[in-house]
């Protein structure tokens, strides 16, 4: 086959309010001292691969994990602000009562327009889509050929992974993405190959 950009695509660690139950999208949490394990657990088993970039976005669950990797590999993370988690606006920071108690009836039209619903001052997982793989895009493109690592979050790793198997964002929740999990994608002029999923 062609030469081919291997992507590993990372889900930050668990979050300090993990057990909370509280939705963070672009509120900025840190990792709890299990994820910081979670990500030290990534950083060994990549500790061999010769890595030609490592990516994140800019808050902070995903850069301290990017950091970690990095450390083995003498890179510096670059941030995008692009790759952010899905910006769902008035709900942050709320648990699931929280937000059926101050938006009534929003859960209910969201299950309904599960793609296309925007959130209070929020965005769409349609925009989601629509900001993160343009710029997955330009980082491959910068990498050609390369081995690359994106430490993100579980909206955008789904976005990223159904776009790699041509699924239409309607399968965007069955895709499991827990913390400190591990995708490989191969990326060939033609076509992407999901090597790993949620390891």
């Amino acid at each position: 086959m062609d030469i081919h950009t291997r992507l590993y695509l990372i889900r930050h660690g668990q979050v300090v309010n993990f057990s909370e139950g509280t939705y963070n999208g672009h509120n900025d949490v840190h990792i709890s001292e299990l994820g910081v394990r979670q990500m030290e657990a990534v950083a060994a088993r990549l500790k061999n691969e010769n890595l030609a970039g490592i990516y994140c976005s800019d808050l902070i669950r995903t850069k301290k994990g990017a950091e970690i990797i990095a450390a083995e590999h003498g890179l510096i993370p670059e941030a995008h602000h692009t790759l952010r988690e899905l910006n769902i606006g008035l709900w942050e920071g709320l648990t699931l009562k929280e937000i059926e108690t101050r938006f009534p009836g929003t859960l209910e039209e969201w299950k309904r327009k599960i793609i296309d619903y925007r959130m209070p001052e929020g965005e769409s997982i349609r925009d989601l889509a629509g900001r993160v793989i343009p710029a997955l895009k330009k980082i491959l493109g910068a990498n050609h050929g390369g081995n690359i690592v994106l430490l993100a979050h579980g909206g955008v790793n789904r976005v990223i992974l159904a776009d790699a198997m041509n699924l239409d964002l309607e399968n965007f929740y069955s895709i499991e993405q827990n913390y400190g999990c591990l995708n490989v994608i191969d990326y060939f002029p033609e076509l992407a190959v999901v090597k790993l999923m949620n390891g």
